[in-house]
């Protein structure tokens, strides 16, 4: 079967500003796959193209079969497209926002009935059918969201950073409604900047300064990272911060508690002895384990380390 979604070269520039530089893309179909990245790393630009809001500087997109932006307008018949911001009507009830955006789509009067029917019961909106979005909790706008994107029964789900302003149970709950609509068949791309969230993903690619810097399973990005983990247990942290400094091959400490979590060089001859060496006049009792990598230490390895910014040349 086709990916649902391939890009060749894909690339975006506004004036001098290179929003997206040069990005290939393969999206298998019913999986969640994850955009990764900081703010200003291309992916609400990159989604953008994908759906047809933007054309691209450069290079060729495939979204269900059709080309875009060619066949934009048949692809947008067949895809929901979610904000990060609330995109509903303030002023209309739960029921009469997803009413109108069911004529919106073209469903006529019965399907209209039953999918807004089905919609306000499959995501929990009862008791709040008759109530004003602009008064709906960050939860219930989120699933209101959802429903209205879903009546048309979209082939494919674009979700740009949905769960930003929603507290941890009601982003779980989400998360929950995404894999229920997978398990019927839709494809789901979402970016997020949420570690958690990323983590629930079939696939990744993290974004930085307008490029893939990494792709696969969270599994794959965890065993393939470029560099090697340590912890480090010690009294004085402060003091093992200060002899780590002077290691050349260290590239990033963060304190977790009582430990620091240290990523070297992948390249680093015997990492765990020159850490150990370079503690041992300050902490003695330093306690050093080498341990696997999270999708954190993957995140900062393929963004934040990354030296020097993204640039391209457009014809």
């Amino acid at each position: 079967m086709s990916a649902a979604i391939t890009a060749r070269g894909l690339a975006r520039r506004f004036g001098p500003v290179v929003a997206v530089a040069g990005i290939d893309l393969d999206v298998p179909r019913a999986q969640i796959y994850g955009f990764l990245g900081p703010n200003g790393s291309g992916k609400s630009t990159t989604i953008r193209m994908l759906c047809g809001l933007l054309v691209p500087t450069r290079g060729t997109v495939s979204v269900l079969g059709h080309p875009v932006p060619r066949d934009a307008e048949v692809v947008r018949r067949k895809l929901g497209y979610m904000t990060q911001r609330f995109s509903l009507w303030d002023d209309l009830t739960v029921a009469e926002n997803l009413d109108f955006m069911a004529r919106v789509y073209g469903l006529d009067r019965g399907l209209r009935c039953e999918r807004v029917a089905a919609r306000i019961a499959g995501y929990a909106l009862g008791a709040a059918a008759g109530q004003r979005a602009g008064t709906l909790s960050g939860g219930e706008r989120q699933r209101l969201a959802l429903a209205a994107a879903t009546l048309h029964e979209p082939e494919l789900l674009l979700l740009d950073e949905p769960t930003s302003a929603v507290d941890p149970q009601s982003r779980r709950d989400f998360w929950e409604s995404l894999f229920a609509l997978v398990a019927r068949g839709t494809t789901i791309l979402v970016s997020t900047h949420y570690m958690d969230e990323a983590e629930r993903c079939h696939r990744l690619a993290i974004l930085d300064r307008g490029r893939i810097s990494a792709e696969g399973t969270p599994r794959e990005l965890a065993r393939d990272i470029d560099a090697v983990v340590i912890e480090i247990e010690a009294e004085d942290l402060l003091a093992a911060r200060r002899a780590l400094a002077a290691l050349p091959e260290v590239r990033s400490v963060a304190q977790l508690g009582h430990r620091l979590h240290v990523l070297l060089s992948r390249d680093a001859a015997e990492p765990g002895r020159r850490v150990a060496a370079a503690l041992a006049g300050h902490c003695p009792d330093a306690r050093i384990e080498r341990v696997g990598a999270t999708l954190e230490d993957v995140f900062v390895a393929a963004t934040r380390l990354k030296d020097g910014p993204a640039t391209e040349r457009v014809a």
